[in-house]
């Protein structure tokens, strides 16, 4: 399972003219193959990103044109129709993410997506454009889209 960052997702829907254009979509093509997948916190982060330029109606259909357009499997931290219990709630959201912010100094956001991430069963990398953020701090290989496609 290849797990994708917002980065990448980000610029196939809302930067057209970027010139990292060709090798987002040869990437996002090539996983196909090899059950791509994001977190729920990448998904949420990347409908907060387009928020500003989409009907409530699009953003009410994300994952028709979102996770249906890449066959993306979108990882939760924890089965969205179950309850939660508090103790899962703070682990969640606050005691892994602070910890790795700790260890690592990185963005709470980061922490949150590479700390869901890494405990992916079946996850072979993580694919993002800030792969600097990233790489050293994780127990996945990080590599950006370039990087995936050369290996």
């Amino acid at each position: 399972m290849v797990i994708i960052d917002s980065d990448v997702l980000l610029l196939a829907f809302a930067f057209q003219s970027d010139k990292r254009q060709d090798v987002n979509k040869a990437f996002l093509d090539a996983v196909q193959t090899v059950q791509p997948a994001t977190t729920i916190y990448n998904v949420m982060e990347v409908l907060g990103q387009l928020s500003f330029n989409l009907s409530p109606e699009k953003l009410e259909k994300w994952e028709s044109w979102l996770v249906n357009a890449y066959q993306l499997t979108v990882i939760w931290s924890v089965d969205p129709d179950e309850k939660v219990v508090a103790s899962t709630f703070r682990d969640e959201i606050y005691e892994r993410p602070f910890a790795k912010m700790r260890e690592h100094r990185m963005a709470f956001m980061d922490a949150l997506i590479l700390g869901l991430a890494e405990r992916t069963p079946d996850a072979e990398c993580f694919v993002t454009w800030n792969a600097k953020h990233f790489k050293g701090k994780s127990s996945l290989p990080v590599m950006t889209p370039e990087e995936y496609l050369n290996r």
